[in-house]
């Protein structure tokens, strides 16, 4: 029962291999008796493809400067919208990639207002053992070390509390003079077409490859396509 049971699954498997291999000998058969151009059709569509693909990318960036060509104006993607993309830039970076709020939350945290009171404190301490007996002498005479320690404690005290809203009133100051948005937009809008072409193609140059790339594949896959049909046809 086994053994029979297994031919009987071999011989659905062993006509379909027949008629698979059957089927490729007629396509290759057809082939070589079509014309030798259907070849190039394959090359031909991958060039174009590949082609297609890569003037689109050098259309990002050229013409410089408008050219109107059969009556139809042809001007590179980012030049042409580099005004719009500085200032959309500038509005990122001021509102969500660095923002005046979550620079002054930084600098008037406490914890880091901690970390620079050490030295501080190690000024404090020279300018009270040190400059105030040079630039006082007849003070230092009656000043004990003991009172240093208070004196400079209680500046200490009061610089830790003044620090944070002296940072925030600085911080005000500086938010009304310097307009991050407007910088931005203006060094972005100074680039030289080059320069941008230079840094996106840095950037981007493995994705515009890929691109090209998968243009031809694209193309040449169409082009067996064609063939196939063409065969089919005949």
């Amino acid at each position: 029962m086994l053994i029979s049971a297994a031919k009987v699954t071999k011989k659905p498997f062993k006509a379909k291999l027949h008629f698979i291999l059957f089927f490729f000998a007629f396509l290759c058969i057809q082939f070589i008796n079509m014309n030798s151009w259907l070849f190039l059709i394959p090359l031909i569509s991958a060039f174009i493809g590949w082609f297609t693909n890569w003037i689109a990318i050098k259309m990002l960036f050229h013409p410089k400067e408008p050219k109107r060509i059969l009556g139809i104006q042809f001007h590179g993607i980012f030049p042409k919208r580099q005004a719009q993309f500085a200032e959309k830039l500038g509005k990122l970076v001021s509102n969500e990639l660095l923002s005046f709020d979550d620079i002054a939350e930084k600098i008037t945290n406490q914890s880091n207002i901690d970390k620079i009171m050490p030295e501080i404190e190690k000024h404090i301490d020279a300018f009270l053992k040190n400059k105030l007996s040079d630039t006082f002498p007849l003070l230092s005479m009656f000043i004990s070390d003991k009172t240093i320690n208070q004196l400079k404690s209680s500046l200490m005290d009061e610089l830790q509390a003044l620090f944070p809203q002296i940072m925030r009133n600085y911080m005000g100051n500086l938010r009304q003079e310097l307009d991050l948005e407007k910088i931005v937009t203006k060094k972005v809008q100074e680039f030289s077409s080059d320069k941008l072409e230079s840094i996106l193609n840095d950037i981007m140059q493995k994705e515009f490859r890929f691109v090209e790339i998968i243009g031809g594949v694209l193309g040449f896959i169409i082009g067996i396509v064609q063939v196939l049909i063409t065969i089919l046809s005949n």
